[in-house]
């Protein structure tokens, strides 16, 4: 093996390395489960993602004013193909149904009342499946408060995923559990769906709207 072969290989196991240990060192960590039941699940997990100098702020949003909020909240897939996010006119669709949010909007503002330094609340929300007994509908993603700025991220919108963590004819073998997919998210009113000048990424104003929204 000559050594510019023998370079080039350490070279390029140095990268993967350093490329799988970077990435999991930022993989969200769960530190607390809040709530947990046949709807809702929110728990507390670490933000890597955040800068330095950067935290998580306690947000004590009324109930009403957090279903607001939520309810403001609409989604559209991303397509794969490059060429198709320019051609493709399908209206995003509404965040949240009336009756998830009913389930959501309590445990939701528990968490984000108890959210913690450098953390956000991940928060999965269910409805019946096709076939209930071993699907269920799951829209989840996850939330944090920087300043005051409200940054909402979605990972599965009305996604089947199976109920059971085994495959129910195979005990021993597990169900697939659908990858977590891509989503542009859009707010209204508009005005108030601003880029947070620190993180660089769109987010609510809180500020514009409480000004407009009854306590």
């Amino acid at each position: 093996m000559s050594s510019f072969f023998r370079i080039k290989t350490f070279c390029s196991f140095t990268l993967l390395l350093g490329t799988v240990l970077t990435g999991c060192a930022r993989l969200p960590e769960t530190i607390k489960v809040l709530h947990d039941d046949d709807r809702v699940v929110t728990r507390l997990e670490t933000d890597f993602d955040a800068p330095e100098r950067t935290y998580s702020l306690k947000t004590d949003l009324s109930l009403e004013q957090l279903r607001t909020l939520l309810g403001g909240y609409s989604v559209r897939p991303r397509s794969r193909v490059p060429l198709q996010a320019f051609i493709d006119n399908t209206p995003s669709r509404k965040l949240f149904w009336e009756s998830e949010l009913d389930a959501l909007v309590p445990p939701l503002r528990e968490a984000l009342q108890q959210v913690g330094y450098r953390e956000r609340v991940r928060f999965e929300v269910f409805s019946p499946g096709r076939n209930p007994r071993y699907w269920r509908d799951v829209t989840g993603g996850w939330i944090k408060v920087r300043d005051h700025f409200f940054h909402l991220a979605v990972d599965y919108f009305h996604v089947e995923q199976p109920v059971r963590k085994t495959d129910a004819y195979d005990p021993y073998y597990p169900s697939p559990w659908t990858p977590e997919r891509a989503y542009t998210v859009y707010f209204e009113p508009e005005r108030q769906y601003v880029t947070d000048p620190v993180l660089d990424e769109y987010a609510v104003d809180l500020d514009l709207f409480t000004a407009s929204t009854p306590p």
